[in-house]
């Protein structure tokens, strides 16, 4: 294979400048919109978007699902439980992980989310894991039901953080674990201190935090 010649490199670097340039100011731009809007009008994500957001760069280079699926805390034979799956590919990887002895539970409040997350299971051949509706404020299921829950990017979405971790707290096990993944391009992202803050005093205390300020995992136990 030929080599590119320097001064080739150099026309083309100059030549492709403005236009990432262009392209990085646009997502900056949007993403600031975005964050503005996110501010006053929380809101479930849409179903017509779970395909951007989990696409196949994300799983290969950012979110690996098995990684992530370790890195919440899953373990096998837990009862876990989903806030906001999307297109359960996140859930996927968590009910291989904690197998046939354990269970996962994905739920959302968007009646087309949970259709979506339930067809994706269903054609995966995944048999202990289900998709359903619920409300994060009053969940269908008893106290000290699960061993974990995760989310990942959904808990900046939840107008009310205060009735969604109370609840959850209730349908957690003793020692049960909640744990957020957030990303620093979701325009809902939370600062690390901000859900320490807020987590905290409602029944948790920090156990883990893998990660850095752009990309982390933040995992709360029941105390």
């Amino acid at each position: 294979m030929k080599k590119v010649p320097l001064f080739l490199k150099i026309v083309l670097i100059i030549l492709l400048s403005p236009l990432i340039l262009a392209v990085v100011l646009i997502l900056l731009v949007f993403n600031t919109l975005a964050r503005i809007v996110r501010k006053f009008w929380h809101f479930p994500m849409p179903e017509f978007m779970a395909p951007w957001i989990d696409n196949k760069y994300r799983h290969k280079y950012v979110q690996p699902p098995d990684v992530m699926a370790a890195r919440h805390g899953i373990l096998p034979g837990m009862k876990v439980l989903e806030i906001g799956p999307g297109n359960a590919t996140y859930t996927i990887a968590s009910a291989e992980r904690v197998g046939p002895k354990g269970s996962v539970t994905a739920i959302d409040i968007e009646p087309k989310m949970a259709e979506r997350a339930g067809r994706r299971l269903k054609e995966a051949g995944i048999t202990n894991a289900e998709a359903r509706v619920a409300d994060v404020y009053a969940m269908p299921f008893a106290d000290n039901t699960f061993d974990l829950c995760y989310m990942m990017m959904v808990i900046g979405e939840i107008p009310d953080m205060r009735r969604a971790v109370t609840d959850i707290r209730r349908v957690l096990k003793p020692g049960g674990l909640l744990t957020f993944t957030e990303i620093l391009i979701d325009p809902d992202y939370p600062l690390k201190s901000t859900l320490i803050r807020k987590v905290t005093p409602l029944g948790f205390k920090v156990k883990q935090f893998t990660g850095g300020f752009v990309h982390y995992t933040l995992i709360f136990e029941k105390a």
